[in-house]
C-alpha cells in the first residue's frame, strides 16, 4: 500500500522553507527538506511593497519546490505565507503570479503561524512532555510566542518585530554600535510590553533559522545536519554574547561564520537580539532548539493544497 505524502512550503518573509513529509506507522517523517533564502520581505516595511527582485527569486523556489514535490510523488503541495504577504500592498499581485505558474500561496494570519508553530513543538516527542512551554519563532518581519499548559493555550500572540523589519528600520548598518541596538532593543521591549505573558516557569523553545544557525555557528557545523541541531540548549548569556560578537562584523565577516546559512548574514545578529528580548521578557535563562518550524503543525491538520 502506498503511503502518503505531502509537501509543506513555508514562504517566510526572509526564506521559502520546503518539507516533504511521509506518513508511516500514524507519524509523519521527512524525506526531504530545504531552505533558501529569498528575502521576500526586503524593504517591504519601508516600502509597503514587495520587491520585484525578490518577487522572482520566490517564484523560482516555489517553482523548484514544486519539482521536487512531483518528483518524490508528494500528493499535494500547500505554500503558505506569512508576515511580508500579510502586510504587502502588492501581495494579489504575487499571488496571482505563483497561482499563474501553479503554486498557488495561502497567507496565513499571524494567529495561523502561532498555532502551526505550537503543534509542531507540542507534537515532537522531545518536548511533548513539557509543561508549562513557551514556543518562541523568530521571523523576518513578525514573531510569534505561544505559552501552553499541557494542552491549554495560555498566551498566544504575533509580535510586529522581526530581524527583516528591524534591518532596515533601526539597524540599516552592517555594524551596530551601542546606540542602535539600545534603539533596537527598546523597539522590541516596546512591543512585548504591550502584550507579553509575564515569567513563564517552564521550557523554553525556540524554531526558526535565529535559533538553528546559532546552535550550527557554536558547533562548526560547516554542513546542515539536524539532528546534532535538533533538542540543544542555548543559554541566555551566550545569546547575549553572540549578538555583541556578530555585530562586531560586517555583512561580509558574518558570512564567513563557521556554521551560518546563505544569505543570513545580514539579520543573523538581530534574530539573535529578538531571542534575546524575548527571553528576556519571560525569564527564562535558556531556550531549547527545534528544527521542526510551523510547516510540521500544518502536517497536524487536514491537507488544504493541490495535487
Amino acid at each position: 500500500m502506498s503511503h502518503l505524502i505531502r509537501t509543506v512550503v513555508d514562504v517566510g518573509s526572509n526564506s521559502v522553507l520546503v518539507l516533504v513529509a511521509e506518513q508511516r506507522g500514524g507519524q509523519w517523517h521527512p524525506i526531504f527538506e530545504s531552505s533558501t533564502v529569498t528575502g521576500l520581505g526586503v524593504g517591504t516595511k519601508a516600502t509597503g511593497l514587495l520587491q520585484p527582485d525578490r518577487i522572482a527569486a520566490t517564484l523560482a523556489a516555489l517553482t523548484e519546490a514544486k519539482r521536487i514535490s512531483d518528483s518524490l510523488g508528494s500528493q499535494t503541495f500547500e505554500a503558505l505565507g506569512t508576515m511580508a504577504v500579510r502586510i504587502a500592498a502588492n501581495t494579489p499581485e504575487f499571488l496571482a503570479l505563483a497561482q499563474a505558474q501553479g503554486t498557488p500561496v495561502q497567507v496565513l494570519t499571524g494567529e495561523e503561524e502561532a498555532e502551526l508553530g505550537f503543534l509542531s513543538v507540542s507534537g515532537d516527542p522531545l518536548f511533548a512532555g513539557s509543561s508549562p512551554l513557551a514556543l518562541i519563532d523568530p521571523g523576518g518581519h513578525s514573531t510569534e510566542l505561544v505559552v501552553a499548559n499541557g494542552s491549554k493555550r495560555v498566551f498566544a500572540h504575533s509580535f510586529p518585530v522581526g530581524a527583516l523589519g528591524l534591518r532596515e528600520l533601526a539597524l540599516p548598518m552592517e555594524t551596530p554600535g551601542p546606540g542602535p541596538l539600545m534603539r533596537a532593543t527598546q523597539l522590541i521591549d516596546e512591543a512585548l510590553e504591550a502584550n507579553k505573558p509575564g515569567e513563564v516557569k517552564g521550557v523554553a523553545v525556540t524554531v526558526g533559522a535565529t535559533g538553528t544557525n546559532l546552535v550550527s555557528i557554536r558547533n562548526g557545523l560547516l554542513t546542515w545536519q539536524p539532528e546534532r541541531v535538533h533538542g540543544q540548549t542555548l543559554t541566555y548569556e551566550e545569546i547575549s554574547r553572540a549578538v555583541a560578537w556578530l555585530s562586531s562584523m560586517t555583512d561580509a565577516e558574518r558570512a564567513e561564520v563557521p556554521g551560518i546559512e546563505r544569505g543570513r548574514e545580514q539579520t543573523i545578529h538581530i534574530g539573535a537580539l529578538i531571542l534575546e528580548r524575548f527571553l528576556y521578557a519571560i525569564r527564562a535563562e535558556s531556550v531549547r532548539v527545534s528544527v521542526r518550524g510551523w510547516r510540521y503543525g500544518v502536517l497536524e491538520r487536514p491537507a488544504r493544497g493541490t495535487s
